[in-house]
C-alpha cells in the first residue's frame, strides 16, 4: 500500500512539473500562486510600425509645412498687382517643430523601453493633437491678407489697402491634419503595445537561453515595474 501511494505521488509532482513547464515548449508559465507569467518582449511588428508611423508623421507635416497655405494678390509700390502666399511654416512654426519631434522620436522609441516609452507615447500623441488643432483653427480662421504680407520678406504695398483682396486657401492644411492623425496613431500605439514591443539588444539573446535573476531584490523590483507587473505578485511575505 505504501509503495501504490508513493508511486502515485511521484506521478502527481510529474504531472504538476509539467503543467509548470518553462517557455521551451511556447506556452506561458504559471508560478505557485497560479499566476501567468509574461510572455518575453518578442513584438518587433508593433515596434517597426510604431517607427514607420513616426516617420510618416514627420515626413507628411514637413512636405505640408513647406508648400502654400494661403494666398491673396495684393497691390504693390513698384509692380502693381502681385501675388502673394504663405507656406505653413510661415504660419504655424509648431508644424515643422512636431516634425522634427517626430524625427527624434524614432531614435528613442528603439532606445527606450517601460515607462519611458509610454511617457514617450504620450508626448507624441500630445503633440500630433497640437499640430492638428492649430492647424484646423487657422482653416476656420484664415490670416487677414496684412497677415500674408508680412509673412512674405521683401514685399512692400507702399501703404496702399489691402484689406479688400481676397484671400485663397489651398488643401495643403489638411494634409497637416493628416500628418497629425499618424502621429497620434504612433503615439497610442506606443502606450498600448510597449509591453509587448522588443527591445534594444533584445535580438543578440540566444533564443531560449535565460536570463539571470539580479540578485538584488530592490532592483528585481524596479525591473518588475517597468516590464509593467506587479512585483508582490507571487512573493513570499
Amino acid at each position: 500500500m505504501s509503495g501504490d501511494s508513493a508511486a502515485a505521488s511521484g506521478d502527481s509532482a510529474a504531472a504538476s512539473g509539467d503543467s509548470a513547464a518553462g517557455p521551451g515548449d511556447g506556452t506561458a508559465t504559471t508560478g505557485g500562486a497560479g499566476v501567468r507569467t509574461d510572455r518575453p518582449r518578442d513584438d518587433r511588428r508593433s515596434l517597426g510600425l510604431a517607427c514607420l508611423l513616426l516617420l510618416a508623421g514627420a515626413g507628411i507635416l514637413y512636405v505640408s509645412g513647406s508648400l502654400s497655405w494661403f494666398s491673396v494678390t495684393v497691390p504693390t509700390a513698384t509692380r502693381g498687382p502681385m501675388a502673394t502666399s504663405a507656406t505653413g511654416a510661415q504660419l504655424q512654426p509648431a508644424i515643422t517643430a512636431v516634425a522634427a519631434l517626430l524625427l527624434a522620436a524614432v531614435a528613442a522609441t528603439v532606445a527606450l523601453s517601460g515607462i519611458a516609452r509610454r511617457l514617450l507615447g504620450v508626448l507624441v500623441a500630445l503633440a500630433g493633437i497640437a499640430a492638428g488643432w492649430t492647424t484646423i483653427a487657422q482653416v476656420i480662421t484664415p490670416p487677414t491678407p496684412a497677415e500674408l504680407v508680412s509673412a512674405r520678406e521683401g514685399l512692400s504695398t507702399g501703404g496702399q489697402p489691402i484689406d479688400t483682396s481676397e484671400v485663397t486657401a489651398a488643401a495643403w492644411p489638411w494634409l497637416a491634419v493628416a500628418g497629425a492623425v499618424v502621429a497620434v496613431a504612433a503615439g497610442v500605439l506606443l502606450v498600448v503595445r510597449e509591453r509587448r514591443m522588443a527591445r534594444l539588444g533584445a535580438r543578440y539573446a540566444a533564443s531560449g537561453t535565460p536570463t539571470e535573476a539580479p540578485t538584488d531584490p530592490d532592483r528585481a523590483a524596479w525591473e518588475q515595474l517597468d516590464d509593467g507587473r506587479d512585483p508582490t505578485i507571487g512573493r513570499d511575505l
